[in-house]
């Protein structure tokens, strides 16, 4: 009975693990509908997010500085 319950948990994480690694693969081949939709505008859950990214740090501040891209 433990080697059966082994096997089945074995089996079960291996699907459980296959399934988590062709996710990726999933979202990227489907062609049904894009997760985000560049014609509508963007959901208020991802706007709020939107000012604080890259605002700096509060002791040093923002970094004003232009580089060039390389």
């Amino acid at each position: 009975m433990p080697r059966l319950r082994n096997a089945v948990l074995a089996t079960g994480l291996l699907v459980f693990a296959a399934a988590g690694l062709s996710f990726p693969f999933f979202m990227a081949t489907s062609r049904t509908k894009p997760v985000i939709d560049s014609s509508k505008p963007l959901p208020p859950q991802a706007t709020f997010r939107g000012p604080y990214v890259n605002t700096g740090s509060r002791d040093i501040g923002p970094d004003h500085g232009t580089y060039p891209k390389s």
